[in-house]
């Protein structure tokens, strides 16, 4: 990012970065989407977490080889649970639309903020969440065309997204910020290196496809991290947590944008709950772990 790209970006106000950050996620995500017919699902994940580990090892410039044994073994679950959760996710949304598969992700962060409540308000998002799946959960094989592994996939990620929060909040205390980040984005790449080259998606490799690759780090990792920590600095986690559970929404949008997927009126009311039991459990919790992007 040039130093001019970069004062621009300091100086918006925190509600529209988040936002900004929201769409840049989803449109990177439809992106990504596009390449699987040539790379598959977890080549383009693989290409996304190289790129963004090389984006982001030059920008905060981790010192990996002075961490102690205490500080990698904060690093590697994060890592781990930040690769998991790319890979189980581009595997979803090569099976079911991207909107419902953001929306069945949010359930491990919400799962997260409720845990341990005993408010009557939360028992509310609960039930409106749990209205939110079992509209979109394929009862039947053949239900409005569903795939039930991607279903089961998209929650998969949305498990491994609560576990990639706790232990942010574990790293984010042994290791600066950034520099945590970056070393985590590593060990995410090299978990899912390995079923990237066993496939021969590197053999596909062309300087279009490359390009577009870089497009998708940059729309789903750099910029949006960028936005989210500038907007972190100035905004409650409360605050930026309710914003973020617009992007069931967005995503459902981009996905009909770009990619053609029309959901069932009954979806889209799936969405909407999921969204409003997210920005409800945000509301009212006492300590929300803001839903930090990966």
């Amino acid at each position: 990012m040039s130093e001019v790209a970069g004062r621009r970006v300091s100086s918006l106000p925190p509600i529209p970065a988040v936002l900004i950050a929201v769409v840049s996620v989803q449109g990177g995500a439809a992106l990504a989407k596009g390449l699987f017919p040539v790379l598959g699902a977890v080549g383009a994940a693989g290409l996304r977490l190289v790129l963004a580990s090389v984006m982001l090892l030059a920008w905060f410039r981790p010192s990996l080889t002075r961490y102690t044994r205490a500080q990698w073994a904060a690093i590697v679950p994060y890592g781990v649970a930040l690769g998991v959760m790319n890979l189980t996710y581009y595997l979803a949304i090569a099976r079911i639309p991207l909107g419902l598969a953001v929306t069945l992700e949010f359930v491990g962060p919400f799962v997260l903020a409720v845990v341990g409540s005993r408010k009557a308000l939360d028992f509310l998002w609960v039930l409106f969440a749990a209205t939110g799946i079992v509209l979109i959960t394929p009862w039947t094989a053949k239900a409005d065309g569903l795939d039930p592994l991607g279903v089961v996939l998209a929650l998969t990620a949305g498990a491994c997204w609560a576990l990639y929060i706790l232990m942010g909040g574990r790293l984010s205390r042994r290791v600066p910020e950034g520099q945590g980040v970056a070393a985590g984005m590593v060990v995410a790449m090299l978990t899912v290196l390995p079923f990237m080259l066993r496939e021969g998606h590197l053999e596909r490799m062309t300087p279009g496809l490359f390009a577009a690759g870089l497009g998708v780090a940059l729309l789903s990792s750099a910029l949006p991290y960028t936005l989210e920590m500038l907007a972190l600095g100035k905004l409650s986690s409360r605050t930026f947590g309710i914003l973020m559970s617009l992007e069931p929404g967005v995503a459902t949008v981009m996905g009909w944008l770009f990619l053609r997927e029309h959901l069932s009126p009954l979806q889209w009311l799936a969405v909407a709950l999921v969204s409003v039991a997210s920005a409800g459990a945000t509301l009212t919790a006492r300590n929300p772990p803001p839903p930090v992007e990966a």
